[in-house]
C-alpha cells in the first residue's frame, strides 16, 4: 500500500530544528506547483527569500533564524502536496511536533494561518539567537541517560549555573541545556552518577532553559497579537504531553515551550496509550511530514511496533507506507 492510500486517519508528527539541510524543500517545488506557491508565499511574507537561503550552498540554513522558518515552510509545503493527493487534515487523531514542529502542527490544526505562524517561527529563531548570544549556553547529550538520571545531573550542574533536563525525546535520548559552568560540571559528574558517556552538542545556545527566558518574553508579547481559529483537530503539547483543542490553550503553550523541557517521549506514549492518563483511543499509525526521518528514528526507540509513515521527499509519495 503506498503512502497516499495510507495516510489518512494517521496522527500527524512534525520534525523541528535539528532536521534541517541544504536544499531542503527544493525538490518539492521542483515537482509540484502548490510547493512552489509555499515557497514564494513565504519569500513575500518574510520580505526576504527565505527558499534561496535554504537552498544556496553555505551554512545559512544552519542559522536559527534561518533554519526554524525553513523547517516550517517544508513541512506545509509537503501538507499541502499530500492534500493534493487526497490527504484530509481534519481526519487526522491529533497533530504533534517537536519543539518547533508544534507550529506546523498548529498550522494543520487550523489555529494559525500560514503567514502568522511563519512570522512568529522567525520571530522565535531571531529571539533565540539573541538569547544564546547574550548568555553563554549550551546544551549537553547524555548518551543512554534515564530522566533521573538527567534529573540529578541537572541539579549538580545547577549549582555552578543554569543547568536543565531540556529534551526528553526517547529512551537513552536525553538532553540537557543551560549555561556552559553548568552543563560542564554536569559532564564531569555524569560517570558517577552511572551515565557513562556525555557529547556536547552544536547548538546556537541553550535552549528549552531558563537562558531563553528573552526570548519566551519575546514571544509572548507577539503571540498576544496573534489571532488563532478554532482548532479542527487536537493539537498535543510538548510542555503538557497532552492534547487539547482549545487555541488559547494551545497558544500559552507556545511562549512557555521556549524554556521548558521537551516531553516527546511521554507525548508519543500518551498517543500510544501508555501510561497514566494515556489517550482513550491508541494511535499505531503516524505520518512525518518534512526534511529527514528523525521522529520515526525517535519512535522506533519509543515503540517498535508503531509504524511512522515518513515523507521526506517527493520520492516518498509513490513508496510504500511501513507495516
Amino acid at each position: 500500500m503506498s503512502i497516499t492510500e495510507n495516510m489518512n486517519g494517521a496522527a500527524l508528527i512534525m520534525p523541528g530544528q535539528g532536521a534541517q539541510f541544504e536544499g531542503m524543500g527544493l525538490a518539492w517545488a521542483e515537482a509540484h506547483d502548490v510547493a512552489k506557491e509555499t515557497w514564494a508565499e513565504a519569500d513575500e511574507v518574510l520580505g526576504f527569500s527565505l527558499s534561496e537561503a535554504c537552498w544556496s550552498s553555505g551554512e545559512q540554513v544552519n542559522r536559527t533564524d534561518i533554519a526554524q522558518p525553513g523547517i516550517f515552510a517544508t513541512s506545509v509545503s509537503i501538507l499541502r502536496v499530500l492534500e493534493t493527493q487526497g490527504l484530509d487534515l481534519g481526519k487526522a487523531p491529533f497533530a504533534a511536533g517537536l519543539s518547533l514542529g508544534e507550529y506546523t502542527a498548529l498550522w494543520a490544526a487550523g489555529v494559525l494561518s500560514f503567514a502568522d505562524g511563519l512570522r512568529l517561527v522567525r520571530l522565535r529563531g531571531q529571539a533565540m539567537q539573541d538569547a544564546a548570544d547574550s548568555i553563554p549556553s549550551g546544551m549537553l547529550s547524555l548518551m543512554g541517560a534515564s530522566e533521573e538520571q538527567a534529573a540529578t545531573l541537572a541539579k549538580v550542574g545547577s549549582e555552578k549555573g543554569i543547568c536543565q533536563v531540556a529534551n526528553l525525546n526517547g529512551p537513552g535520548q536525553v538532553i540537557l541545556s543551560g549555561e556552559f559552568a553548568g552543563l560542564e560540571v554536569a559532564a564531569e559528574a555524569a560517570k558517577a552518577h552511572g551515565v557513562r558517556r556525555t557529547r556536547k552538542l552544536v547548538v546556537a545556545g541553550g535552549f528549552h532553559s531558563e537562558c531563553m527566558r528573552p526570548a519566551a518574553d519575546r514571544l509572548q508579547a507577539a503571540l498576544n497579537d496573534v489571532p488563532t481559529s478554532p482548532a479542527r483537530i487536537p493539537v498535543l503539547s510538548n510542555v503538557t504531553a497532552r492534547a487539547s483543542s482549545d487555541p488559547q490553550t494551545l497558544k500559552d503553550q507556545l511562549a512557555k515551550q521556549v524554556c521548558a523541557p521537551v516531553l516527546w517521549e511521554r507525548s508519543m506514549n500518551w498517543a500510544l496509550g501508555k501510561g497514566e492518563g494515556a489517550c482513550n483511543s491508541p494511535i499505531s499509525t503516524f505520518l512525518e511530514p518534512g526534511p529527514g526521518t528523525i521522529l520515526a528514528g525517535i519512535m522506533r526507540k519509543i515503540d517498535s511496533q508503531a509504524s511512522v509513515i515518513s515523507c521526506a521527499t517527493p520520492a516518498d509519495l509513490g513508496a510504500s507506507s511501513p507495516q
